[in-house]
């Protein structure tokens, strides 16, 4: 059992998405009794048991489709091991099932004020932050506790980054054409979330340099700016609050489409 936690401590630390399958329940014969723990691993290996043959493969079955499932996050298979799977055990099961989906990432471009509140909340939400920033003296572990600070032109890494389904980019760097590179090397990758700091202002600029650098009028919707939860916010505490609030909005919606403020209707 030892191992099995440590399995499960590991994959929480990295990240990794698992389900934890544990018997809760058991009358007559059954190959596992109560607290008897399987975790099934995103790449299909195993660690534990709750019982083999038959009744594992039907549970193992169902963490796959829970861990395919963006929605769903717990399920609980109820089996006679007789009467639906042709055991000779003759008892029932019931085993809990538990997501632990991939923790999201989430990618700050620009290390000032606002980015340094939204790292805070971010990782305090279960975000797993990047800051990006040449700035020595912005870009520091001490500003930004429990994030991978990379002190690196925010561009750069930009251009760098694969972006993916679970990818979240807030671009507030100190300078607007360097949002600007950032944006444009941004807004091709795949990502759950895009979105940049400023004004309405500054979004109509935005809207007008992309349009006009080639990118799709459909490309430049999936742009939010000005970014975040319309509360009226004014400090980078209240701003990060309503950006943090957005980027929880999507994670727990499933997709990518904006509910609040756009860039602008193209």
């Amino acid at each position: 059992m030892n191992g099995l936690f440590q399995t499960l401590q590991a994959l929480l630390d990295a990240g990794e998405p698992f389900v934890l399958c544990t018997v809760i329940a058991s009358h007559g014969s059954t190959p596992q009794k109560p607290g008897s723990k399987l975790v099934v691993k995103a790449d299909g290996s195993l660690v534990g048991t709750v019982g083999g043959g038959a009744i594992e493969q039907q549970i193992i079955d169902a963490a796959r489709r829970l861990l395919d499932d963006p929605t769903a996050t717990t399920t609980t298979l109820e089996t006679h091991l007789t009467h639906e799977l042709g055991m000779c055990c003759g008892g029932r099961m019931s085993v809990f099932l538990e997501k632990h989906a991939r923790a999201p990432a989430l990618f700050l471009f620009g290390a000032g004020h606002v980015a340094k509140e939204v790292s805070a909340l971010a990782v305090a939400a279960g975000f797993q932050v990047t800051v990006a920033d040449e700035r020595e003296a912005w870009a520091t572990a001490g500003r930004f506790p429990g994030a991978t600070v990379l002190v690196r032109p925010a561009d750069d890494v930009a251009r760098e980054v694969p972006g993916g389904a679970d990818s979240y980019f807030c671009v507030a760097t100190h300078d607007h054409p360097l949002d600007q590179r950032c944006v444009e090397a941004l807004l091709d990758k795949p990502a759950a979330y895009l979105g940049v700091i400023g004004s309405r202002r500054k979004a109509e600029r935005f809207r007008q340099r992309l349009l006009a650098a080639g990118f799709s009028k459909e490309q430049v919707a999936g742009l939010e700016c000005p970014m975040g939860v319309d509360i009226g916010a004014l400090t980078p505490v209240e701003i990060a609050l309503s950006i943090t609030a957005r980027l929880v909005a999507v994670r727990r919606a499933g997709r990518r489409e904006a509910k609040t403020r756009h860039l602008s209707s193209v």
